[in-house]
């Protein structure tokens, strides 16, 4: 059995439909904004969203940060989630780099925050207070068991954010995740949002790089925070290239992701000693915990499965986060549990 990689969709490698684009890329000076292939994949990015405009960046830290930076200035507040990304997982870059405040509120279970907490959280026009610009969404929501935010809820977000004339961003690392799930098309998704970030280098398998998508005035913005950010690339042909290949073979087949978190959870479901958190999983993401009676540490159930070629990791004591991707056949989801299983009755 090759390599069975479930810690997570950023270990996945390009394909060689990919591998193929990369070397044939026609190259520019995207400083200059001359690379055909950069510009390729923004115009493609764009169309795809319903948007006006598009911009290639680096990575998903970098994408969400620029947006941050380009709603938002030194002293004022962005309203976002206490389990998002941005806030959890960005190095604080918001409050370091751009001397933005955060407003934390409490995730539920699936991901949301409560409109009418953040409603509340907006603040009112007083000299004591940061000015709130920007509220911050996540889907599919990592740290919510790979939760997918319902259509309905994010175009009621869209409308309380117009409605206190603020900003609506996604964190979208994983958006196209979230659109197949629901069955929707990207546009209708991206829809209640000001500014979307997706990543190309996670369950697409393109191997570097994000898009950030909004109006062109937002766009030309955020352009200036990825300079500012030290994200000004050359001849990012290569990258660029290898992110249009995904945007069109790779959108549809993750629903194929999708299908296999959810045979995983089910035979997970019947191995003695865990709990599965999420069933049913809503995208590409099972979560599940060791329960009281088993005798292995975190370190030591990693490192039997390390020896079998199965690598899995903690994301909290005796928790775990399985991610399904292109490179997990059906047949690896068989092995990777008979093993677990075996090694957990040891």
């Amino acid at each position: 059995m090759p390599l069975i990689d479930l810690r997570s969709d950023t270990v996945t490698k390009p394909t060689p439909e990919m591998m193929a684009a990369i070397a044939a890329a026609e190259l520019g000076d995207d400083v200059y904004g001359e690379d055909p292939t950069v510009n390729r994949l923004q115009d493609l990015a764009a169309a795809l969203l319903g948007k006006e405009a598009a911009l290639l960046v680096p990575t998903g830290t970098m994408g969400n940060l620029a947006s941050i930076l380009a709603h938002c200035g030194r002293g004022e507040e962005v309203i976002l989630g206490n389990l998002s990304h941005t806030y959890l997982l960005e190095a604080g870059g918001m409050a370091a780099l751009g001397g933005v405040h955060p407003r934390v509120l409490l995730n539920r279970s699936d991901g949301t925050l409560d409109l009418t907490e953040i409603e509340s959280a907006v603040r009112t026009d007083d000299p004591h207070f940061p000015v709130t610009r920007l509220i911050s969404l996540e889907s599919t929501h990592n740290r919510c068991r790979g939760s997918v935010l319902p259509i309905e809820y994010i175009e009621k977000a869209g409308e309380l954010a117009r409605k206190k004339n603020l900003k609506l961003h996604l964190d979208g690392a994983r958006f196209f995740n979230a659109a197949v799930s629901l069955g929707v098309s990207p546009a209708a998704y991206a829809a209640p949002f000001d500014s979307v970030t997706f990543c190309l280098s996670k369950a697409l398998c393109a191997p570097v790089g994000s898009v950030i998508v909004g109006d062109q005035a937002f766009i030309r913005r955020a352009h200036r925070a990825r300079k500012v950010l030290g994200g000004g690339m050359r001849q990012a042909g290569v990258i660029a290239a290898a992110g249009i290949v995904a945007l069109q073979t790779m959108v549809e087949r993750l629903a194929d992701d999708h299908k296999n978190a959810r045979t995983l959870a089910g035979k997970l479901s019947d191995v003695p000693g865990l709990v599965v958190e999420n069933p049913v999983p809503e995208s590409n993401m099972v979560y599940f915990r060791l329960s009281d009676e088993v005798r292995l540490t975190d370190d030591k159930l990693m490192a039997i499965l390390a020896k079998r070629n199965i690598l899995i990791h903690d994301v909290a004591h005796r928790r775990y986060r399985l991610v399904t991707h292109y490179w997990i056949t059906p047949e690896m989801i068989d092995f990777f549990v008979d093993e677990l299983s075996a090694t957990l009755a040891n």
